[in-house]
């Protein structure tokens, strides 16, 4: 009996074992599930996906996202699974000033006391984890063994003297802020310190940079592999409350912060954030269904090719777009785009004939798409300053917008070094306020 008894209990803890190692495995596929068990009830997939780059990913990574979008939050999740997942290696944290070092530490080391945390070390350590020294400015666990003397965790202010001090994985974020805005001397001193970076990053390592870009001559421009997520791109803040920081900023500081666009106030085109219809994707399907379509296409280079679908309410005036955006040429997207423009059932797809003598044409014939050409004969700025800023107080983006689209049109300035989307747009408005091509059909 006693044997039977031993044999089903090994056999309970086996079955535990396994289960937790499933547990964690998917843990480590979705991270943000880890943050909203450790209080940060918000996180969603992006986040994960911002974790997972943090702890996971092989090179140089920025990413730009804008105010209120928990991009710290995310790192002190991704600084924790480090500390647990990589405990050979060491993390130098640098933010703008000492004492906001510290709300990190802090973030980092509840994260890191918490039953989950202890969960993946047990799995992947085949030990629990205990921190064994902790400050304001630095952290160290149990699992950390090294020669150097230095500690797993050590914070810092970008003013901070860096001089000998080396490690594997160094953490910048928010080092650029309202000071760095307002003072050419500020930029030029925090590129400075941002430059000795390079001389304390260990053989090997990696340099992680999380922020909100200022001013067109910050840092940000040192920093590589960036990845940005506007307001419009997260989808973290309503239109409601971004109407509102809207009208309590500055609209260059609100460009800047939530926008990411970095532009003088005289080049502002789009002074209004975009405005999307409140309903689920299904429903919105049919303000379009049976409407026009306009495609902007790309024949190599480094163009983007822009797909708008759109159809006018003619009794209010509301112009209703979807849009798509790749950074391809058209004839590799050909089947991607007929598969848009069967599914909204467009009755007619409109597009230049000035580049391909009527290829893309011939191409959607024998897709079964209905087609025509026109040769543009407008310039290409007047006719997005003129139709699309006209338009834009009427225009409502159906959910499942391309958010890179919409990004193009609420950056556009007229010294924009892509300009895709918004001139598909204006050209789809241009068809809507004028009830026909202003150009010569082909």
């Amino acid at each position: 009996m006693k044997k039977k008894a031993a044999n089903t209990t090994r056999s309970r803890n086996k079955s535990r074992k396994e289960a937790l190692k499933l547990a964690v495995k998917d843990l480590l596929k979705h991270p943000e599930k880890i943050g909203i068990r450790v209080g940060f009830k918000d996180m969603t997939r992006l986040h994960g996906k911002w974790i997972r780059e943090i702890v996971f990913g092989k090179t140089d990574y920025t990413l730009q996202a804008h105010r209120g979008s928990y991009k710290s939050s995310s790192l002190a999740v991704g600084i924790a699974l480090i500390m647990v997942l990589d405990p050979t290696h060491n993390i130098i944290f640098l933010r703008k000033a000492d004492n906001d070092v510290a709300e990190m530490l802090r973030m980092v080391v509840k994260i890191l006391r918490s039953q989950i945390m202890n969960d993946i070390s047990n799995v992947m350590n085949s030990v629990p984890i205990e921190i064994v020294s902790e400050s304001m400015d630095q952290v160290s666990t149990n699992l950390y063994k090294t020669a150097m003397g230095a500690p797993q965790l050590l914070g810092l202010g970008i003013k901070s003297s860096i001089t000998g001090k080396h490690a594997h994985y160094v953490i910048t974020d928010d080092i650029c802020n309202i000071q760095d805005y307002q003072s050419a001397a500020e930029r030029d001193h925090t590129k400075l310190q941002y430059d000795e970076l390079q001389n304390i990053r260990n053989r090997g390592g990696r340099i992680i940079n999380l922020g909100t870009p200022w001013h067109k001559k910050d840092v940000f421009r040192k920093m590589p592999n960036i990845h940005k997520y506007d307001c419009y791109t997260t989808g973290l803040i309503s239109p409601a409350e971004l109407a509102k920081l809207r009208k309590s900023m500055d609209p260059r500081l609100f460009a800047a912060n939530y926008e990411l666009k970095l532009i003088a106030a005289s080049e502002l085109v789009f002074t209004e954030p975009p405005q999307f219809v409140d309903m689920p994707e299904e429903d919105a399907y049919w303000l379009i269904n049976g409407g026009d379509a306009h495609i902007d296409a790309a024949f190599g280079g480094q163009d983007y090719t822009a797909l708008t679908i759109g159809k006018m309410d003619r009794e209010t005036g509301i112009i209703y777009l979807y849009g798509k955006l790749w950074h391809k040429g058209v004839d590799r997207l050909l089947p991607q785009i007929v598969e848009k423009l069967k599914y909204f059932k467009c009755w007619r797809t409109v597009c230049e004939s000035n580049a391909d003598r009527g290829f893309l044409k011939q191409r959607l014939f024998e897709a079964g798409v209905f087609a025509e050409t026109y040769h543009e004969t407008q310039n290409k700025k007047i006719k997005i300053l003129t139709h699309l800023r006209r338009s834009w107080p009427n225009i409502r983006f159906i959910p499942g917008t391309d958010p890179a689209y919409i990004r193009q049109i609420v950056e556009y300035t007229e010294f924009a070094e892509h300009d895709d989307a918004p001139d598909s747009a204006a050209t789809m408005c241009r068809f809507f306020n004028t009830f026909h091509w202003e150009a010569r059909r082909g």
